[in-house]
């Protein structure tokens, strides 16, 4: 069971009313009509997007530009599975068979990933693609090309470190930084992946990179705080940690909120695959950094950071609080405290307030506004990002279940 330091309901329900959120929770039927609601209103920006994405040759969508104009990513680019897995979760959400159309089409562009060896990102680009597919739509012919990509992926496991390395360091700003294996807590999204390939091909060499990479990063990637490090460089002989910095944070000692978000997703699907209670309670562990902490705002949509320097006055991370929904609706699962489904469906309801959720027609045609790519590389800035529109539809697939 997970660690209860302090009661966190009392705590958000505090934040709520001073925010004036208090009740908007809801009945079951209000919840429901919720989901519907957003549904909708997902389906019809997506009907455009992809009208204006087969209108540009069939491109991926993966954000905005600062004037607003839709920035297309190339198959190479770790974004690239988002789009087409939203199509698969309004394929999910609504049984239109228009989805599941538009789902394959865009889903098997990324057929050649399954090769990619030079980063690790191939678990986002083709779990959210081509597992949503065999997933939702049973269609066998993507289990070969999950468990190539497995084996694409296990090409970065490092024996000595015991992690799958994240960047290559011989080229572009990675190669400035004077690392030798850096680790970054998003790599934990890719073990999924890993853990996919065992059960469709039998292999248990996928499963077990999956388990040495949590626990190397259960042990080296946290703070007593429960926060977790971006970074951690390893040395590729010896294993050690030689250094522990952040690429996309504040500090190398700040608390990045996409970071953490990565970090509660990332040991509850863990959890899924393995039920090491330590997983599961490192989930609740990180559930309790975010929500008892200082500058997490009255509506529990986080700054980019929460050490961010000028805060109030920093831009807000809506992907951040997408990936944590999403997360903490399965976490509920395995750990049936109502605080989780309750924080969940806040951030839910929040996200489907006019602050966050654009008008159709607006914002690229992108679901969510506001989110935050990296600060420090002044990419994509307060701005949609294709990822947090699909884990705020994974987010709603997932909270129509419960």
């Amino acid at each position: 069971m997970c660690f209860n330091k302090k009661t966190i309901v009392s705590f958000i329900l505090s934040r709520l009313v001073l925010s004036g959120l208090s009740g908007c929770a809801g009945s079951s039927n209000e919840q429901e009509e919720l989901v519907a609601d957003n549904v909708v209103n997902a389906a019809s920006q997506y009907a455009l997007m992809a009208k204006a994405a087969d209108e540009n040759g069939g491109k991926l969508p993966g954000y905005t530009n600062a004037k607003g104009e839709v920035v297309y990513i190339n198959p190479a680019d770790w974004r690239s599975g988002f789009f087409p897995g939203s199509l698969w979760y309004l394929y999910k959400l609504s049984n239109d068979e228009k989805w599941k159309s538009l789902a394959e089409k865009y889903t098997e562009k990324l057929e050649e990933i399954q090769y990619l060896t030079n980063h690790h990102d191939v678990g986002f680009m083709i779990g959210c693609s081509y597992l949503n597919g065999l997933r939702f739509a049973g269609i066998k012919e993507y289990a070969p090309v999950i468990v190539q990509t497995a084996k694409s992926l296990s090409t970065r496991f490092r024996p000595n470190a015991g992690v799958i390395q994240s960047w290559d360091v011989t080229g572009g700003w990675q190669s400035k930084r004077g690392w030798e294996c850096p680790v970054i807590i998003d790599n934990m999204m890719n073990l999924e992946l890993l853990f996919e390939a065992t059960a469709l091909s039998g292999d248990s060499t996928y499963y077990n990179i999956a388990v040495s990479h949590a626990d190397r990063t259960l042990e080296n990637h946290f703070r007593n705080d429960n926060s977790c490090y971006h970074v951690v460089d390893y040395d590729l002989e010896s294993g050690t940690v030689r250094s522990r910095q952040t690429a996309q944070g504040y500090a190398d000692e700040s608390a990045w909120a996409r970071g953490q978000a990565w970090a509660i997703y990332g040991y509850t699907m863990c959890y899924r695959y393995t039920h090491n209670p330590e997983y599961l309670k490192q989930a609740c562990n990180v559930y309790e950094f975010i929500f008892t902490h200082k500058n997490l705002p009255q509506d529990l949509i986080p700054y980019w950071d929460f050490d961010a320097l000028n805060i109030p006055n920093e831009p807000r991370d809506v992907s951040s609080a997408a990936v944590i929904a999403s997360a903490l609706y399965e976490l509920y699962t395995y750990a049936p405290e109502q605080k989780y489904r309750e924080t969940a469906d806040w951030i839910v309801q929040t996200l489907s307030t006019p602050a966050y959720r654009a008008e159709i027609g607006t914002n690229g045609n992108f679901i969510l506004m506001h989110s935050v790519g990296s600060i420090p590389h002044n990419a994509e800035v307060n701005v949609p990002l294709n990822y947090a529109d699909y884990y705020f539809l994974e987010a709603l697939a997932r909270k129509s279940e419960k």
